[in-house]
């Protein structure tokens, strides 16, 4: 059976349209006498969706009941059963009610696809899973309802709903979208121009990655290399060096001229893996790389240009940004460099040749050390050896005059050759070609000890020496140090890996750096830690050490390999070659994560021990509040018995003193009920469910929760208070637990002072005691104090409270007054609207 076509109405926002569109297809295809029915379509109580959908075969929706409600949801049964051409199934990314067999509604429409049943449904791009975070960000509201991308990519059709968001505002105040109720509070959150804005653009550009998709599956389907210019890709040549930076910036700028351009930078690797390029560069320029917005590959290829080229086609890239070519003039006129190269096999790629300072000047003409790649060390005992080995050898030609030619002498001085470019590499090499055609000309042509030469042939022999000896020196120069490269890398391999494996298995820093010791020769090795409080002399501070006398201060190294601002490897031995100091700094960086990792597990250490020990305290604190419930019941209930007795006959002494003690028994039940809410809380299991409250609800009750008393409280609010985001249960035990506080502190004349004030989306209420209402109130900071009325049992469980309801609690200095700051209804932080949502 042939799977089914799903066929998908993409819009950026509610209300653009998506439904109609939708019916409004299904309509056109019944016309054209195609089987159409309507699995499940939500009108939302709009007319013109209503009557869109008349004609059309409807299917009765199932209804099933949660928790004493009645839902209706698509029969998928009954649409598999029917099995028409079409099916149209209103929202794709909906939940199912518990109760139907699939979780999702997407769900369902696979099950109709694979029936071979063509499917139409309606998407907001709020709800693709990879956007949900995004979408939160510009709106703040998070989507609970979210949709798996790769479900929308494997639709045969996407089509968007578009609309203008200044007339989807119409829409919205005509009354086409929410019912007049909710109409205001839309327009000034969720639909403002620039919520939708950002919402529109993020549908036209995940559809335009779609339709990308779809092209490169084209046009490798069909072979087509040439690039078609349908988005501008701008492609960086990274070879390394110092002037990719230049690149990479300007490469933005050209990119930055054009909305939607992709940036790309590509770093080629020899395919034998020896490579020149320090890493730390080619991560700096990475890291440069990203923070523009572009990313960053690297392939491997026997020629660079051809690899570039490659990689460009693949990727349909219309544009190549490479740096001036550093190579000298001869160099350019024995081989082309890789910007001409790459512009005569580019075609229709525009290709930018950037200057730069590596490229301008003297720097253009700037030889590479000759010991570069092949060691200082076997450099000079090369250029030793050819001193002393071409001078032996003439004595022992000189005396074997009568028996060798001069062909047989060359052959003699190009072995010495070749010997020195095993040793020393290509430049040796030429400079012993070139002294032993010398001296062979001097000692052993005619005229003999003159550099004139006589016979043609001698002179023809004498050319091609030199050609050949530079020849094969050259060649046997580079086999010797791509030798002597693949050798280094392998034991740089090998000490990094080593030193990855010890920390793997868990050895301690001591032991790992006197790895790093012994694999570099050194005396000896310390990881040093500054203070960074430490002002203004530097202390620093011995973490790890190997050797006789570590350094303790990085100016007593001979070699210091910095890890960050605090943190460096210093050590004290013979003086390291720049690859040598290369890899000591890889090694540094290693061993900065072990010393991060111990540090962290240190700290997890000790928080599973406070943790354990907090948790221990919190049990045995509950486990003697749940004890403790019992008898003071039993002494209230007693006292208010004696109370009841006694009416009319206690004493004012005695009445005062039964009142005392009603309010201590009081008092420490209270106490035990906050030390069960609180520690509930902590372990998550205190129910919390936000969602629009009215604070002068709140208010009388939690002034019904203090009971009657002596104290009374004056409420200083304004006449129209908006509701807030909060839990009405828990917000009135947090009021409750600060008017309490307040209470007790206030004098019988000064009554605590309850005000309220809605400003900039939160709404402020501070409870201040008599006290602090006498004078100017202290400076406010939030409330974390241990000690003092700061650090009471009932305002840490009022902080918490207002925490888990995401907002604050503050007090004054001396805890005088607390200041609660939650989120209003309308408005959530950052200026999108806020949303009920249960914890």
């Amino acid at each position: 059976m042939a799977r089914g076509r799903l066929r998908i109405y993409l819009g950026a926002a509610p209300g653009v349209g998506k439904t109609y569109a939708m019916l409004e297809e299904g309509q056109r295809l019944r016309s054209l006498g195609t089987d159409v029915v309507v699995g499940f379509v939500e009108p939302h109580g709009r007319r013109p969706t209503a009557v869109m959908a008349e004609g059309m075969e409807t299917l009765p929706r199932r209804t099933l009941t949660h928790r004493g409600a009645a839902f209706t949801e698509m029969d998928l049964d009954a649409v598999l059963t029917r099995r028409p051409q079409v099916a149209l199934v209103d929202e794709l990314a909906h939940s199912n009610v518990p109760g139907t067999r699939n979780a999702k509604r997407w769900q369902d429409v696979e099950e109709l696809l694979a029936a071979g049943i063509d499917v139409v449904t309606t998407l907001n791009v709020q709800h693709l899973e990879s956007l949900n975070d995004v979408v939160r960000q510009i709106t703040g509201v998070g989507q609970r309802e979210t949709l798996p991308d790769e479900v929308a990519r494997r639709a045969d059709q996407i089509e968007l709903v578009d609309l203008p968001p200044e007339v989807l505002r119409r829409r919205m105040v005509h009354g086409d979208i929410y019912p007049p109720d909710r109409i205001e509070s839309a327009l000034t959150h969720y639909f403002r121009v620039g919520n939708l804005t950002a919402l529109r653009e993020l549908a036209l550009l995940w559809l335009a990655d779609r339709v990308e998709e779809g092209l490169q599956r084209y046009r490798a389907e069909h072979g087509i290399s040439v690039p078609w210019e349908t988005r501008e890709r701008i492609l960086v040549a990274l070879s390394g060096g110092p002037e990719g930076e230049t690149l990479i910036r300007r490469a933005a700028r050209i990119s930055a001229r054009t909305p939607g351009t992709d940036l790309l930078a590509l770093h080629v690797v020899p395919e034998d893996g020896l490579t020149r390029v320090d890493p730390a560069v080619l991560d700096t320029q990475r890291t440069l790389l990203e923070s523009l917005g572009g990313s960053y590959h690297q392939t491997t290829g026997e020629d660079v240009v051809d690899a570039l080229l490659q990689f460009a086609e693949a990727e349909n890239v219309t544009q190549i940004v490479l740096g001036a070519s550093r190579h000298g003039r001869l160099a350019s006129l024995l081989r082309a460099g890789t910007g001409e190269r790459t512009i005569k096999g580019s075609g229709p790629i525009d290709v930018h040749i950037v200057t730069h300072k590596e490229a301008a000047g003297a720097a253009a003409l700037r030889l590479p050390h000759p010991s570069r790649g092949i060691g200082p060390r076997r450099y000079w005992s090369a250029l030793a050896g050819t001193v002393v080995l071409l001078p032996l050898l003439t004595l022992l030609l000189a005396a074997l005059r009568g028996h060798l030619g001069l062909s047989s002498d060359l052959v003699v001085y190009l072995l010495a050759v070749v010997l020195v470019a095993l040793v020393g590499g290509i430049y040796p090499a030429l400079l012993a070609a070139v002294a032993a055609a010398l001296l062979a000309d001097y000692y052993f042509t005619a005229p003999v000890h003159s550099f004139g030469v006589a016979r043609p042939d001698e002179i023809i022999a004498l050319v091609v020496f030199i050609a050949t000896a530079a020849l094969v020196g050259t060649a046997a120069g580079s086999a010797a140090q791509r030798t002597h490269q693949a050798v280094r890398a392998t034991s740089e391999a090998r000490a990094l890996s080593r030193l990855a494996v010890g920390m793997m298995h868990g050895q301690d820093l001591p032991a790992l750096i006197e790895q790093i010791r012994e694999n570099f020769g050194l005396a000896s090795v310390s990881l040093l830690e500054r203070d960074p409080e430490a002002s203004p002399e530097p202390r620093w501070y011995v973490v790890a050490s190997a050797g006789e006398q570590p350094p303790e201060k990085p100016y007593e190294a001979d070699v210091e390999s910095p890890v960050d601002d605090d943190l460096t490897l210093a050590a004290r031995g013979s003086g390291l070659s720049t690859e040598d100091q290369r890899v000591l700094a890889a090694c540094a960086a290693e061993l900065g994560l072990a010393h991060a990792r111990g540090r962290i597990a240190g700290r997890l250490g000790r928080t599973d021990t406070l943790a354990t020990a907090e948790r221990t305290r919190a049990s045995l604190l509950l486990a003697a509040g749940r004890d403790l419930r019992a008898p003071l019941h039993t002494a209230e209930e007693a006292l208010a018995h004696l109370r009841r007795r006694r009416t009319g006959g206690l004493a004012p002494e005695e009445a005062r003193l039964l009142g005392t003690a009603r309010s201590a028994v009081h008092r420490a039940a209270q106490l035990v009920t906050d030390l069960d809410d609180l520690g509930r809380l902590h372990a998550g299991a205190l129910d919390l469910y936000l969602r629009p409250v009215d604070l002068n609800e709140v208010l009388g009750a939690a002034l019904d929760d203090l009971g009657p008393g002596g104290h009374s409280i004056v409420l200083r609010l304004p006449e129209q208070l908006p509701d807030v985001i909060a839990d009405a249960a828990l917000l009135t035990r947090a009021l409750t637990a600060l008017a309490a506080d307040a209470l007790r502190h206030s004098p019988q004349d000064r009554p605590p002072v309850v005000t309220a004030e809605a400003r900039d989306g939160w709404l402020r209420i501070r409870v201040r005691d008599g006290v602090s209402d006498l004078g100017p109130e202290p400076s406010t900071g939030p409330s974390r104090a241990s000690g003092g009325r700061a650090g009471s049992l009932a305002v840490r469980l009022a902080r918490d409270l207002a925490e888990a309801m995401d907002g604050t609690l503050e007090t004054t200095t001396k805890g005088a007054a607390f200041t609660v700051t939650l989120t209003l209804a309308g408005s959530a932080p950052g200026g999108g609207p806020a949303s009920s949502r249960a914890k």
